[in-house]
């Protein structure tokens, strides 16, 4: 069996370390034939490798691509050959931990690729192999030799404009999920899953392992391996806690029709059809007064006792300041034409 495969163009510095690699079509558990014909052209020998391919090997590995019938592999393959970029084909066995940046890279890119759903990766490790890089309008560049590339670039006429220094590059200068919008492509990082009828607003951020089910409007911020359900709405300027800013092991998810108002902020899973106030930052220790129907206190609670019950509304009292909780009759229902994407 094997886990992920992909045919790629990457980047290397000057020293010929990879600094990333681009996978036009990833594939997520194909045919073990893949494997073996790595193995017959590309010298592979088992296990998680990333593979580079000369142009020699590119052809022989196309031709048994296509006598296999991976015509589509086949092309990519063959378009490989005579890349001014280094080529590399990368298997993955299983899903170990990554020992190299094309692993890293085709992992992200079968997140973005919605093949695999965020947290079905092991992700552990990764950060020590991403280079942290200038992502430029020629590409990502070694930091070390970004002096010499402006100086180059300013020679030769032309402006070499960075976009950011970061680990992770945007995730649409690698793929473009269909039926979405992103108002600000510079804020959802490669490796996030988003998800049809998503639209993602400016001030809206996707970070990796992280995403929506689609439809959704994203005007706030999901953190690293949140989940946002389907029909939900994230307000303006509001906040996911992530495991990568203090939520720790818990796992923030928000559930399907789901409301997150302007400013608002959660730091427990939330279930369907719940709604935070805006301005409401509901963190796992935040004292909560449960109220029936007739606004009378039952009991107070920790909002972790609450995490992913549904219809819930969280308030605040505006008289004494109190975090209240009341059941939520009313679901989400988010504008049709603002989702129709495709």
């Amino acid at each position: 069996m094997t886990f992920a495969f992909g045919i790629g163009i990457g980047t290397q510095n000057q020293k010929g370390e990879w600094l990333e690699a681009f996978y036009q079509s990833p594939l997520y558990l194909p045919d073990a034939t893949l494997a073996e014909l790595a193995g017959n052209t590309l010298g592979y020998q088992g296990g998680n490798k990333a593979l580079d391919a000369s142009d020699e090997q590119l052809k022989q590995f196309a031709e048994g691509l296509r006598r296999a019938g991976f015509e589509d592999q086949a092309k990519l393959a063959e378009k490989a050959v005579g890349s001014q970029r280094p080529a590399v084909v990368t298997v993955l066995e299983n899903d170990d931990t990554a020992s190299s940046t094309p692993e890293v890279y085709l992992k992200l890119q079968l997140i973005s690729h919605r093949l695999v759903r965020p947290h079905g990766l092991k992700l552990d490790g990764i950060f020590g192999l991403l280079p942290n890089l200038a992502w430029t309008n020629e590409g990502a560049i070694d930091l070390d030799e970004l002096p010499e590339r402006q100086m180059d670039a300013r020679i030769a006429g032309r402006l070499l404009e960075v976009k950011s220094v970061d680990k992770f590059p945007q995730m649409t200068d690698y793929v473009v999920p269909k039926g979405v919008r992103i108002a600000d492509t510079a804020r959802v990082r490669l490796g996030a899953y988003v998800g049809e009828g998503t639209t993602v607003m400016h001030e809206g951020f996707i970070n990796f392992n992280a995403g929506t089910e689609g439809p959704g409007m994203i005007e706030g911020r999901i953190s690293a391996g949140v989940v946002i359900g389907s029909g939900s709405d994230l307000g303006g300027g509001c906040s996911t806690m992530g495991t990568l800013s203090g939520g720790g092991n818990i796992i923030i998810s928000v559930g399907d029709n789901c409301l997150i108002g302007a400013n608002a902020g959660i730091g427990v899973p939330l279930g369907d059809r719940c709604t935070v106030e805006a301005g409401l930052y509901l963190t796992a220790g935040t004292k909560v007064a449960v109220l029936d129907d007739e606004n009378n206190v039952v009991k107070v609670l920790k909002a972790r006792d609450l995490a992913n019950k549904s219809d819930l509304l969280f308030r605040r009292n505006s008289e004494n300041g109190a975090v209240e909780c009341k059941t939520n009759k009313s679901a989400v229902e988010l504008n049709d034409q603002l989702h129709a994407n495709n």
